[in-house]
């Protein structure tokens, strides 16, 4: 599990997707999240939009990347 420290108090999941590296692109987070593929501490999520916060753990294709605070 990488730890993957954000600036503010929270961040949307398809940014954080990109900023963990977990995706390439914006319309990849798109698709990957409208699928299914996504899970935000142990289930599936399908908003983009969800706000997450430090603590919480974000799963995709196996890998699993960790919110903390910058």
């Amino acid at each position: 599990m990488d730890d993957v420290p954000i600036r503010d108090a929270s961040i949307r999941l398809g940014q954080f997707l990109k900023l963990a590296g977990l995706i390439d692109s914006g319309a990849d987070a798109k698709a990957v999240i409208a699928d299914g593929q996504v899970s935000v501490n142990g289930d599936v999520d399908l908003r983009r939009g969800r706000q997450l916060r430090p603590g919480d753990e974000v799963c995709i294709a196996g890998h699993t990347a960790r919110v903390v605070a910058g």
